[in-house]
C-alpha cells in the first residue's frame, strides 16, 4: 500500500512552493487552532509548521459541534507573501475568508471576509496582470456552482462583478476548485462525486476567465472508484509546479479496512501523485511516487508552558483550560469543553498517559465526535471503561484505585481473520489500566467500526487525548507509538 505523505486527519490538502521548499495547509474543521500547515523539500517527507489560526481573532471560539468550523483552505505564495484563504462554516454569511503572512509558521494576520461570496472552498489565484481571483463554490441562490470574482487580497475587496465559471461533468457536489494560469490557457480543477466512494478530480481549460471552459476529454482525472485500490474516496487534488519541469498534485484519500461496506476511522489522508502535461492536459500518475510508512511516535512530558501544536480542542483554545508546565498538565472544568486531542495518524498503535487521583473526574479517550467515543474515566476511586455510540453509553468495567498515579492505555491493533470469509472489523481498540509495577489489566476490547466515519459521518478523523469531566485533574508522561512497521 502507497502510504499517505500526511497520515490522519489532515484533509482538503493545498500545496505552493517557495524556491526549493513545499508547503500544504488542510481543513481543520471544529478544532482550534486551525488549518495546519506542513513543510517539506522532498514532497515526501513532511513536517509540522505551525497552526494558521492561533487566537481567537482569527478563529472565534464556537460550540465546537462536529464537521463545522475550518472548512478547505487554499495557501498560495505572491509577491513575497504567503496567502491562505477558507471558509469558516460558523460564520459562513460573512463569505470566504483571507489571511496573509510573510513566513509560514507566522504570525498570520488577522482575516479580511469577502462580502457576497457565501459557499465553501475557496481558491486564490493571479494573473498575468497582477489581479487576483477568488474562485470558490458558491452557495448563493441566484449564483450556484462554481464562482470567481476580482479582489483585493489585503482588504477583502471585490473588484469586479461575480460571474460563473465551469460547474463539472454533472456528477454530484462539484466543489474543491483550484485556478491556474497555464501558458495562454486557464485551467479549472475541480472535486466531483461526492467525498466518499464517488470521489474524483476533473479538469477543464479556457483561454479567458469569461470561458467556454472545456472539459478534459479523458475526465475524471483521478479516481479509485469501484476499484480494489487501497486508497478510496481520492479527490480534492491540488497542482504545484516543482520549477524542474515536472510537476506534482496532493489529494485527499482514506484507507477503508474490515468487512462491507469497509470502514476508514482516521479521516481522510494527504497523498501524493506525479503529474504529466499531455496535449495541454494534466494527467495524473498516483504511482509514480512510493511513500514508505513513516514513525509518528511521540513523547509529552508537558514541561514547556506552551503546549505543543499538535494539541487542539473542539470549539475553543486549549489554553482556555489547560496549564502545561512541570512535567504536567492540568485541566479545569470551567463550564465549556476540556478535551485536549491529538490525530490518530496509524493504523494500529498504543497511547498511554499517566493519571493522578483525584476529586475531579477525567477521561482518556479515542473520539470522532461527542456522539462516538470509547473512554477509561477516572476519579478518586476507580476507572471504568466507557462507550458512546449514537445515544447509547456503556460501561463494560470498573477497576477499584489504589490512589497511586495510574497509567492509562489504549491500543488498536488489528485482529487476524478467524476463517476465509471473516474480514471482521477494521480494528480492535483495547483500554487498559496499570498502577505501579503491577501488570497491566485489560478491561474492554471493542470493535472499531463504531469509531468510523462510515458510522459517525462527518469529515474528520478519531483523535486520541484526555479530557476533565469536573473538578480539576492532572495528567502526565503522554506516549503515543506508532505500531505500524516503518521502513529503514
Amino acid at each position: 500500500m502507497t502510504s499517505p505523505i500526511i497520515a490522519g486527519f489532515y484533509p482538503d490538502p493545498s500545496i505552493c512552493r517557495v524556491g526549493d521548499t513545499y508547503y500544504t495547509a488542510h481543513s481543520s474543521f471544529e478544532y482550534a487552532p486551525a488549518m495546519p500547515i506542513f513543510r517539506s523539500t522532498d514532497l515526501t517527507s513532511w513536517d509540522f509548521v505551525a497552526n494558521a489560526m492561533s487566537h481567537v481573532g482569527q478563529l472565534p471560539e464556537h460550540a465546537g459541534d462536529a464537521s463545522t468550523g475550518i472548512f478547505a483552505p487554499t495557501l498560495r505564495h505572491h509577491g513575497g507573501r504567503f496567502w491562505l484563504t477558507t471558509t469558516n462554516m460558523n460564520e459562513i454569511a460573512r463569505g470566504q475568508l483571507i489571511m496573509s503572512a510573510d513566513d509560514a509558521a507566522g504570525p498570520w494576520s488577522e482575516p479580511v471576509f469577502v462580502s457576497g461570496t457565501v459557499g465553501i472552498d475557496p481558491d486564490l489565484s493571479w494573473d498575468e496582470h497582477g489581479t487576483c481571483h477568488l474562485t470558490w463554490k458558491s452557495f448563493t441562490p441566484e449564483l450556484q456552482g462554481i464562482a470567481t470574482v476580482a479582489v483585493d487580497p489585503a482588504t477583502g475587496a471585490r473588484l469586479g462583478e461575480v460571474h460563473r465559471l465551469w460547474n463539472g461533468t454533472g456528477l454530484a457536489a462539484p466543489e474543491g476548485p483550484h485556478l491556474y494560469r497555464v501558458g495562454q490557457w486557464w485551467y479549472l480543477l475541480l472535486a466531483e462525486g461526492g467525498t466518499e466512494r464517488g470521489h474524483c478530480v476533473t479538469v477543464a481549460r479556457a483561454r479567458t476567465l469569461e470561458g467556454p471552459f472545456e472539459p478534459a476529454p479523458h475526465n475524471p482525472i483521478l479516481t479509485h472508484r469501484s476499484t480494489a485500490h487501497p486508497e478510496q474516496n481520492v479527490g480534492h487534488a491540488d497542482l504545484v509546479d516543482c520549477g524542474d519541469g515536472a510537476w506534482a498534485a496532493v489529494y485527499l484519500g482514506v484507507r477503508p479496512r474490515g468487512q462491507t461496506p469497509m470502514f476508514h476511522v482516521n479521516g481522510r489522508e494527504t497523498f501524493l501523485a506525479g503529474v504529466d502535461w499531455v496535449d495541454g492536459w494534466p494527467v495524473i500518475d498516483d504511482r509514480r511516487f512510493i511513500v514508505a510508512p513513516a514513525d509518528h511516535s511521540f513523547d509529552d512530558d508537558f514541561a514547556d508552558p506552551t503546549l505543543d501544536g499538535r494539541w487542539v480542542t473542539p470549539g475553543r483554545f486549549p489554553g482556555r483550560f489547560a496549564r502545561s508546565g512541570g512535567g504536567r498538565v492540568r485541566l479545569s472544568a470551567d463550564g465549556g469543553r476540556g478535551q485536549l486531542l491529538t490525530r490518530v495518524r496509524d493504523c494500529t498503535w498504543t497511547a498511554e498517559v499517566t493519571a493522578t487521583p483525584s476529586d475531579g473526574v477525567g477521561r482518556f479517550l479515542l473520539r470522532i465526535d461527542d456522539a462516538h467515543w470509547y473512554a477509561l474515566q477516572f476519579d478518586q476511586r476507580h476507572v471504568h471503561a466507557i462507550a458512546t455510540v449514537g445515544p447509547l453509553t456503556t460501561t463494560f468495567a470498573e477497576h477499584a484505585l489504589s490512589g497511586a498515579p495510574v497509567r492509562l492505555r489504549i491500543r488498536a491493533y488489528e485482529q487476524a481473520p478467524r476463517s476465509a470469509f471473516d474480514v471482521g472489523e477494521p480494528d480492535t481498540i483495547e483500554l487498559s489500566v496499570a498502577e505501579g509495577d503491577r501488570e497491566v489489566l485489560v478491561l474492554a476490547c471493542l470493535g472499531g467500526r463504531y469509531l468510523s466515519t462510515e458510522v459517525a459521518g462527518g469529515f474528520t478523523g478519531r483523535m486520541v487525548g484526555v479530557e476533565v469531566v469536573r473538578g480539576t485533574v492532572s495528567f502526565s508522561g503522554f506516549r503515543y507509538r506508532s505500531d505500524t512497521p516503518v521502513a529503514q
